[in-house]
Parts: C-alpha cells; sequence; structure tokens
C-alpha cells in the first residue's frame, strides 16, 4: 500500500467505526437517503431552460387562465406532453406557492414512491438486503439525482412504467398459481398504463407490453397463453379508457386535432424518423451514455456482465433483462436522442447489480473497476476551472464566451476545497478493506451526491440560469410591456409571472434577449435608443426607447 494511502487509512480507521455492520443493510437508512437525494437543495437552484421553464410556464398559464385542459406557454398551446405534470405542480403551487420548492416537489415526490416501489417488489421477490442495496444503487445514480429533482415529467413517468413492470411480473405469478389476486393484479397494471399515457403518451404502454410479449415467447407455451388472456382482457382496458380517455377527449373538443397531430406524430413517431430540437446522436449514443448516467456504478455493472449468461437462466432476471435491452435497443433506432431516455430501463439493472452483489468480489482486478469510475469523475470535476478559460479562447460566440467567463468567477476557492476533500474521501476507498466493496461503492455515491448537488449544480445554474431570473424578477418590477427577442428561455417568463411574447420589439418595450441577438436588435434600433437595463453572463434586458424627435430647420431672414 502506498504510504500516503497507509496513513490515510490508518487515521480513517478503515471506516469501520463509522460504518456498524449492517448499515448498509437496514431499510433505515433510506429515508435519509431519499432527503439527500430528491429533497435537499429542491428549491436552492433557478429554473433551468429549455425543459423546466418550459413544464413550469405551461403550469403557471394553466393557473392564471383557469384553463385545466390544454397547456400553453407563451400563449401558445404546448403540445409537447400530456396533461399529468401540469396539474400535479398546479396542485403544488396552489398549496405552496409559485416557487422553485412547490414546482420540483411533483418530481421529488414520484421519485421517493418510485425508489419505494422497487423497495417493496424486491423484498417481496428476493429479500429485504437486496431490496435496500437495489435502492440505494437507484437513488445514489448520477441520472435518477438529477430528474429527481427537476420540474419535468419523467420522475412520474418514470415511476408508472415501474410499477406497471413489477405489477405485471407479479401478476403472471399470480396468474399461473390460480390466485384469486390475479384480476386485481391485471386492473391495477391498467391503471398504471392509463396513469403512464396521461403522463407522457404511447411510451408508457409500448415498454411493458412489448417486454412481456418477448419474456412469454422466451418461457413457453403456458406463458403466452396468459399474456394473450391479459392483453385481452375487455375489463383491463376499460380501466385504462376510464383514466386516460376523458382528458384526450376533452382536449379534443377544446382544441380539435391540434394536440393529437403534434404530439403522436411529431413529438413521438416523429422522434425516430427525424432529429427533434437538434438532439441527434451516433448509433451507439446510449452504449455511451450508460456508463455516465449509472456514476458511480458503472463499473459495478462491467463486473456483473460475465454472468449474463446465469442471469437469462432466472426467470427474474430474464424479465429484468429483457426490459432494459428492449429500451436501449428501441432508442438506438429513434433518430432524436436524449440520455434521459435510457432512465426508462434503468430500474431493472438497480435490482440485478443489488442481486449479483457478490461479483464485485472476486478479484481484486474488481476493486479498481468498481470505484474507478467515481475517482475520474471527481477528477474531471476538480479540473474543470482551469478548462474554462482555453474553452473561452477557443470561443467565438459572445454568450459562449460570457459563460466561460462566468463560470470561472463562480467555480472559487470553495468548490475546489470541496472537489478536493471528496477525492480525499475517494481515494480512501480504495484501501478500506474491512469494508465490503459495494458498500464502498454506495459510499462513493453519497461522495459523489453530496458533489454534485452541493458544489456543482447550485454554481452551473448560477451561470446559466440565475441571470435570467434577475432579468426577470427586474422586468416584473418594471412593469412595461416585454417581449422576448429570438431566445428560448421559458424561465424568465415563469419569474416575471407573465406571458411574454415572442416578437420583434418596438419603442416602449423592454426586450428580454440572449447576447448574440444584440447585434441582429441593434440592426433594428440606432444604439442611442437602446438602453441597457440589465446584462449578466449570457442574457441582457435592453428598452427600445421613442425615435429621437426630428431636428427642426430655422428659416434664416437675415
Amino acid at each position: 500500500m502506498p504510504p500516503i494511502a497507509a496513513r490515510l487509512n490508518k487515521a480513517l480507521g478503515t471506516l469501520k467505526l463509522g460504518l456498524p455492520e449492517g448499515l448498509l443493510t437496514s431499510p433505515w437508512l433510506l429515508p435519509l437517503i431519499v432527503w439527500l437525494v430528491f429533497f435537499w437543495q429542491l428549491g436552492g437552484p433557478p429554473l433551468y431552460d429549455l425543459d423546466e421553464g418550459a413544464f413550469t410556464e405551461a403550469t403557471r398559464e394553466m393557473l392564471a387562465s383557469g384553463n385545466f385542459i390544454t397547456p400553453y406557454k407563451d400563449g401558445e398551446p404546448r403540445y409537447d406532453k400530456p396533461v399529468m405534470i401540469y396539474w400535479l405542480q398546479a396542485g403544488s403551487v396552489s398549496l405552496l406557492g409559485l416557487n422553485e420548492f412547490a414546482l420540483r416537489l411533483p418530481s421529488a415526490m414520484a421519485a421517493s414512491l418510485w425508489l419505494l416501489a422497487l423497495w417493496l417488489f424486491v423484498r417481496q421477490r428476493l429479500d429485504r438486503e437486496t431490496a435496500t442495496v437495489a435502492a440505494l444503487v437507484m437513488a445514489l445514480s448520477l441520472e435518477i439525482g438529477l430528474i429527481g429533482k427537476a420540474a419535468v415529467a419523467d420522475a412520474v413517468l418514470n415511476l408508472f412504467i415501474a410499477l406497471a413492470f413489477f405489477d405485471v411480473y407479479r401478476y403472471r405469478l399470480a396468474r399461473l398459481a390460480d390466485s384469486p389476486r390475479s384480476r386485481g393484479l391485471l386492473w391495477r397494471v391498467y391503471l398504471w398504463l392509463g396513469l403512464g399515457f396521461l403522463t407522457k403518451g404511447p411510451v408508457a404502454v409500448f415498454f411493458p407490453l412489448l417486454v412481456s410479449l418477448l419474456f412469454a415467447l422466451t418461457m413457453g407455451w403456458r406463458e403466452i397463453k396468459v399474456w394473450l388472456g391479459a392483453v385481452f382482457e375487455p375489463r383491463g382496458w376499460l380501466v385504462f379508457l376510464a383514466v386516460a380517455a376523458p382528458w384526450y377527449l376533452a382536449i379534443y373538443l377544446d382544441n380539435g386535432l391540434g394536440f393529437f397531430q403534434s404530439f403522436f406524430f411529431k413529438h413521438n413517431l416523429g422522434r425516430f424518423g427525424g432529429v427533434i430540437h437538434g438532439h441527434e446522436g451516433f448509433p451507439g449514443y446510449y452504449l455511451a451514455m450508460l456508463p455516465l448516467v449509472m456514476l458511480p456504478f458503472s463499473g459495478w455493472l462491467l463486473a456483473v456482465l460475465p454472468a449474463l449468461r446465469r442471469i437469462w437462466a432466472d426467470p427474474l432476471d430474464r424479465f429484468l433483462l429483457l426490459w432494459f435491452l428492449c429500451v436501449l435497443a428501441v432508442f438506438s433506432f429513434s433518430s432524436t436522442k436524449l440520455p434521459h431516455y435510457l432512465v426508462y430501463g434503468l430500474t431493472p439493472l438497480f435490482i440485478m447489480l443489488a442481486r449479483h452483489r457478490e461479483r464485485l468480489t472476486q478479484s481484486g482486478f474488481n476493486r479498481w473497476l468498481a470505484l474507478l469510475p467515481a475517482l475520474i469523475f471527481g477528477l474531471v470535476l476538480l479540473a474543470l476551472p482551469l478548462a474554462l478559460g482555453p474553452l473561452a479562447e477557443q470561443a467565438d460566440k459572445p454568450h459562449e464566451i460570457a459563460l466561460f467567463e462566468l463560470g470561472r468567477e463562480v467555480l472559487d476557492g470553495f468548490y475546489l476545497l470541496g472537489m478536493v476533500a471528496a477525492l480525499v474521501l475517494l481515494v480512501s476507498l480504495f484501501w478500506a478493506h474491512r469494508v465490503a466493496l459495494w458498500q464502498r461503492v454506495v459510499l462513493a455515491g453519497v461522495i459523489q451526491t453530496l458533489v454534485v448537488h452541493g458544489l456543482l449544480v447550485p454554481r452551473v445554474f448560477e451561470v446559466m440560469q440565475a441571470p435570467v431570473k434577475e432579468a426577470a424578477l427586474l422586468a416584473r418590477q418594471l412593469d412595461e410591456p416585454t417581449v422576448v427577442y429570438k431566445t428560448s428561455m421559458p424561465s424568465f417568463s415563469v419569474y416575471r409571472r407573465a406571458i411574454t411574447p415572442d416578437r420583434q420589439p418596438e419603442p416602449g418595450d423592454l426586450v428580454f434577449l440572449r447576447i448574440d441577438k444584440l447585434e441582429r436588435l441593434q440592426g433594428l434600433y440606432p444604439s442611442e435608443q437602446l438602453e441597457t437595463l440589465f446584462r449578466r453572463g449570457a442574457v441582457a434586458l435592453m428598452r427600445v426607447g421613442e425615435p429621437p424627435a426630428a431636428a427642426v430647420e430655422v428659416p434664416d431672414h437675415g
């Protein structure tokens, strides 16, 4: 052991004193982890654009207008998603006021219920310790922590997808055993499908149907008959329709075919045939993104891969593996690619990692394989302030240069000190031999969560979104006609608490814009007619004044 590591190991007592036996397998730890991951700093950072801004502005306008059927964003219908998330956010805002905490609370609660559903399923099918480990891996994974604190639809959708999958498997077992519980379980599956369809549409139904079909085909004719009986159960589809159909009928009566044409054809089918909002990726995009979204458990996942043959032989593992592989395959063929699409298939991986955690102890190499991803991620974050200077020098767009320069200001000494402390703790885990390796990776996840949500995210949002919020609050205080000019940052309207049309500004208007649009604005009006009220980071708030009075020529009578 290197001398420095040995001294550090001795100082920390190899973590033995601070890690009582059974602590990380105790379900009593989970409430603390849930609070840390999903609720700590929930209302701290400002809303981010585009996604949080778009969802929350639609919610704000829903409450302002009293129209709870058709979502609108800045006065125009928003057909990107169905209505469930707006209803949940509207209820939260009605109780707690219009603020970041209230707008994000439905996602945090949905993520918590998602984790609880996973824990209950794994405890029922396996054991309590494995259930607790699976829940810890889920909560501490990088992407889950991020979407669980985001005021968007993904945490709610993944809750309903997970509930549907868990009850599909429970129904299968009950039906094979001729249990009277099977009927209630089946109707519950259709309830989750209906709620998922109200949250994000066909994706909530497509994957449970596809995966359960493929699973039945691999298991034999008896299971195929169970699947056919479930899919062609009319009372189940009546439950689905009773949940989902009323709103879809209501929006048709309120808005005609607009929602159906935009949502189903553009935002669903269109994502496979074309690229939406520039989110393009290469064929292996999701395989490349998987280690990142699973941090710090990427090495743990690699350690489990050699056991795939044994995993396939077990019915539960086979079901979980097909769940993940179907999501991976389907979205790999999509032209539009976003990291959070992969989350639909991460729940089964959390269970598989927990179930096969002994794979981490089979060789000394796995210690490095298991812990190195967290260490590399920490080193990247430590080097981030050093990278911003060269990036600013290479950037040629004004708003990018401004962001890099502001980033250098906010990644301060406290950030560096915190990152160094986190790295010291991560390095110590390599030689904490008295602690099981999977427990050390979980501890790395706790350290990662503290770093990401305590150091990184607040500073990133300070750079990206705090100036937007400040400009919006100033515009709200001035209470003058305000427009957005060729800039899509809908959180501005949320903080201004008013619709902000995107149109060409006129004299007397306040103009919110990204600073790379200033040159185009100056092409419309002379500099003496434009007053800068606020400029920070990548955005500015301008006022367009009245044109100067024309000079009057006085006749010369001399």
